[in-house]
């Protein structure tokens, strides 16, 4: 069966003759020998009125109908005569698929949203959140739209793995081992008993992997879940969540800047050309001052400095921070967003950050001190892409790793890529929910993807 979607219907130009139309009951009226329905189907944000008369063979039961309940309606699509609506449906008949009793949860008001978390199987349905996913799914295919267009293959890297890319700790542990027998050797778990014969975590980023792939195809990216066991309830958080990372060989940290800066500009003109209707939501809703921003960033130029010249500024800022800030410290939210949003009003780029604030893998430039690292930072955000060119020399990567604490036992077979064929490459990673709270003006990551793991959060 043919079941029309709304959002084509609302843009038609002429009446059809006859349609069919599923979706989920918004609101009910009744008049003396009609009923009045509006229903959505996901399509859009905006609902569609049905006319149901007396004449249908099941009109005491679609009288019944609440919000919420599933319908498939067949009609023909008219001009309606009534005020704020272009077309209705009047309908010849309505097929009840499943009723919704009173008590169901979305009712017409407006939820907050910490409510709606609560219900997160539910809240799809609404508005708001309609809209939030329906530019999730334009901007998931932007992303590969762009790195196709430019020639990059996408690989897709492993969620399991034995090592730890940022060298943080902060990783998952899988195991298929019995937790509550486990083997010991010398106090500690054997795993020559577990499934992969040896410790196996959850990943944290496909960088690894993807450098391995630009060695051999050039320019590659990798598009999906990562992992972090951090303890975190900040609104910037989750332990799962999404990151896109491309990774280019033959290419400097200038170059890599530049491609970020364009596949940032390329994101947001997508999201303002293609979903126009639920971005206007958001701007009138959430932020009103988000179309505006988020022109300003597509539009106009990234500024770039160095560390070195951000924490100058901050310095000489004269403003108190929650943080203190000194060369060597890690930029916090709040440093970041006042170089973006009160210093320089607009998006930036920084670069070659301590390496001693930084992972194993970053380039280590001839000061030294620093490495070919870079973060662009956006309003209200923060970061939203990290970066760096990779290290490309054996004995500097060897020796980074032994600074860093890490056993290059891990990692020989990143380490044996610096000996065949080495070459100058970068890359980055883009924080693909963060991307989405950017371009909705949403405060709260949580808010953002579907279902949020959070601490202590896993239902769903």
């Amino acid at each position: 069966m043919n079941r029309n979607k709304i959002a084509s219907l609302l843009a038609s130009i002429n009446p059809i003759d006859s349609v069919c139309i599923s979706g989920w009951v918004r609101t009910r009226r009744d008049a003396k020998t009609f009923s009045f329905m509006e229903i959505n189907d996901g399509s859009c944000r905006s609902n569609i009125q049905i006319i149901a008369d007396d004449t249908l063979n099941n009109y005491e039961a679609v009288k019944k109908l609440s919000t919420g309940s599933a319908v498939t309606v067949f009609g023909v699509l008219r001009e309606s005569p009534g005020k704020g609506q272009r077309w209705e449906i009047d309908a010849s008949a309505i097929e009840i698929h499943g009723l919704a009793p009173e008590s169901f949860p979305l009712q017409k008001k407006r939820h907050s949203d910490e409510f709606l978390r609560e219900i997160c199987h539910l809240r799809p349905r609404t508005n708001k959140f309609g809209a939030v996913f329906r530019i999730r799914s334009a901007l998931s295919l932007a992303v590969h739209q762009f790195f196709n267009d430019q020639g990059f293959f996408y690989i897709h890297t492993p969620i399991l793995t034995g090592s730890d890319c940022e060298g943080a700790g902060q990783l998952f542990k899988v195991t298929s081992l019995d937790m509550e027998n486990l083997p010991k050797i010398s106090g500690e778990t054997d795993y020559q008993f577990d499934f992969f014969k040896k410790a196996a975590f959850l990943t944290v980023s496909g960088q690894l992997e993807a450098e391995m792939f630009a060695l051999a195809l050039g320019d590659v990216y990798t598009f999906g879940p990562t992992f972090r066991a951090e303890n975190s309830n900040t609104s910037r958080h989750m332990a799962e969540f999404w990151m896109v990372e491309p990774e280019m060989a033959f290419c400097d940290l200038d170059q890599n800047m530049a491609h970020a800066e364009s596949f940032v500009r390329y994101l947001i003109n997508h999201a303002l050309t293609h979903c126009a209707d639920d971005i206007e939501l958001f701007n009138a809703y959430v932020d009103k001052t988000l179309i505006n921003t988020l022109n300003k960033i597509a539009s106009g130029n990234f500024i770039r400095l160095t560390y070195t010249e951000a924490i100058d500024i901050l310095k000489n800022s004269k403003k108190t921070f929650q943080y203190d800030i000194d060369w060597g410290s890690d930029l916090q939210t709040e440093h970041e967003r006042y170089l973006c949003e009160d210093h320089f009003n607009g998006p930036l780029i920084i670069y070659n950050y301590p390496a001693s604030i930084k992972p194993f893998y970053m380039r280590v430039n001839d000061d030294d001190k620093t490495v070919g690292a870079m973060d662009v930072i956006v309003p209200r955000i923060g970061e939203i892409i990290g970066g760096s060119q990779r290290e490309e020399r054996f004995s500097i990567l060897s020796d980074r790793m032994a600074e860093t604490g890490l056993n290059p036992q891990d990692y020989w077979w990143y380490l044996e890529s610096r000996r065949y064929g080495s070459v100058p490459h970068s890359g980055y990673g883009l924080g693909f929910d963060r991307l989405i709270m950017l371009i909705t003006g949403i405060g709260n990551i949580r808010d953002v993807i579907p279902f949020p793991r959070t601490p202590g959060n896993i239902d769903f």
